[in-house]
Parts: structure tokens; sequence; C-alpha cells
């Protein structure tokens, strides 16, 4: 496995493969929906390949000058259980320290919790977010 700190649009392209073909189709979520203002050129992601095939990514954007945000973490379901959703999210986070921010913010889908949670965030219950497609708690980690 190689990771990636997507600094091209392959590999921005990479990354959105995985979104489309592991998230998109299975819940059948419109590219309206999956692609926000968050996507943009500028946007950082992580990529995992398996022999140049992209099958894992995390993208992560701020959220203010301490804060980022990890989301649209995602892998394809042959390649699950094997630690590359821990993975994206580590590099994400080491990512996030070299560029300055103190804290890694995501919303987690219910059924995601226990694994965020294996990697060091804190669960809000009392913050739940109600999206278009899912049902989500705001979780948080100190990168410090």
């Amino acid at each position: 496995m190689k990771v990636l700190r997507a600094e091209t649009i392959a590999h921005q392209a990479g990354a959105y493969y995985v979104r489309i073909q592991a998230m998109a189709r299975k819940y059948h979520i419109t590219l309206e929906q999956e692609f926000d203002e968050h996507d943009t050129p500028d946007t950082k992601n992580i990529v995992i390949l398996d022999d140049d095939f992209p099958v894992a990514t995390c993208r992560l954007y701020a959220i203010n000058e301490k804060s980022v945000m990890l989301g649209r973490i995602v892998v394809l379901p042959e390649y699950r259980h094997k630690g590359l959703g821990s993975l994206s999210v580590t590099e994400a986070e080491k990512w996030a320290k070299e560029l300055g921010f103190e804290k890694a913010v995501l919303e987690a889908r219910e059924g995601k919790v226990g694994f965020y949670e294996r990697l060091g965030y804190t669960a809000d219950r009392n913050r739940m977010i109600n999206g278009e497609t899912f049902t989500c708690i705001y979780m948080e980690k100190n990168l410090k």
C-alpha cells in the first residue's frame, strides 16, 4: 500500500473515485450531495493506493485557525477491515499537525462512533448532525 497526499488532479480523482464507488453508489447519494463546497482544487485529501489503484481516502479542510475537519473517510468494500480507514485518518492527522492545527473534528455516522473512539476521538452525543444522507455525531481529538 502507498499513502499519498493528493497534490495532483490525478490523485484527487483517485479520492473522488473511492468516494463514488464506496459511498455514493451504495447509499444512492447524488453527486451534488457527495461533492460540496469543500471539494475544490485546493482541498487536501489522503489517498491510499494498492498497486496504483485508489482504495481509501480521507478529506481534510480548515474550520478555523486551530481546527481541521476530517471527513469523507472511505475505504472500498473489498479493502475494509485491513486497517486502511485507521491509516487514512492517522495520515490526515499527521498532515494537519504539520499544517499547524491543534484539533481534529469529524462527524461520525452513528454506527462508526466506536471506530473513531478507538482512534482517540471523543463523541459529544448532544451534538447530533442531521444531514441529507446520514445522522452523525460530532467528535473531536486534540492533536497536540
